[in-house]
């Protein structure tokens, strides 16, 4: 492992060097940097998106930490990014990094407030995921990826919304599998799992409470997916399954765009 892969390896809860990191991505890839949010203690909260280029290309949701608990997320993501300039720079991309750095710095699932943000995509009263929707309001993506990892998990699982074919979902484990083993619990909070894979019909009513991918799923993605990390594992090979997630994906989208 390179010194440099390894002092982010070192530093998962550092918010001001994973800032840091993505600054330089955004400057060697050209998206562009915002601040779309700050949290309710003052700290920013960023967001980079692509410049306007052309509608033929992929268009790619990607976002972590908004528990700030499950670093090997956010740590995959700038891995990854910091590999694929010109992935990047071809793809119409719109990245959260860390949609909760408080979180993140004090290595809590929650919030400053103590809210599980994750489940708050029906309200209309928080701003950061507010400011968030408008920043989404009227685009479409031919993927998104939430990126998440899961404490009680004996494996990597992945949630897969079945619309539209071909379906990912196996591809990605297959692909993890070389770091982590898939998750051996057939039921994983009340749902089916095969495999490691969790994939099924939802309707705005299937849960009282909105997660970032039903918000993107009704209204914003061809392809919805949620992949988990079982945190409980090293480091090391839970950003490896991560990356080797994002990689699947992007293999994927380049495949699809060559093939239209």
């Amino acid at each position: 492992m390179s010194k440099k892969l390894s002092a982010g390896r070192q530093q998962t809860h550092n918010y001001q060097f994973l800032v840091q990191r993505w600054k330089r991505v955004a400057r060697k890839t050209r998206l562009k940097l915002d601040v779309f949010a700050r949290t309710a203690t003052g700290i920013e909260i960023m967001c980079l998106q692509s410049p306007p280029s052309n509608p033929n290309q992929p268009s790619l949701y990607l976002s972590a930490g908004i528990h700030g608990d499950e670093p090997a997320a956010t740590e995959g993501l700038i891995e990854w990014a910091e590999a694929e300039s010109e992935f990047l720079r071809t793809t119409n991309v719109l990245i959260f990094p860390c949609l909760n750095p408080w979180g993140l710095l004090w290595n809590s699932r929650f919030d400053e407030k103590g809210r599980d943000l994750n489940r708050l995509y029906h309200k209309t009263n928080v701003p950061r995921i507010t400011a968030q929707k408008r920043l989404i309001k009227g685009r479409e993506f031919d993927l998104s990826l939430a990126m998440h990892e899961d404490y009680d998990a004996k494996g990597i699982y992945l949630y897969e919304i079945p619309v539209e074919s071909p379906y990912l979902g196996e591809k990605i484990l297959v692909a993890a599998t070389k770091f982590l083993p898939v998750e051996t619990r057939k039921t994983v909070e009340g749902r089916p799992c095969r495999a490691g894979l969790i994939r099924r019909d939802i309707s705005p009513d299937s849960m009282p409470e909105h997660p970032e991918a039903f918000f993107l799923h009704f209204g914003h993605s061809r392809r919805t997916l949620t992949f988990e990390t079982p945190s409980e594992c090293s480091i090391h090979d839970r950003v490896s399954a991560q990356i080797s997630c994002l990689q699947t994906i992007q293999n994927f989208l380049l495949s699809t765009q060559s093939q239209a």
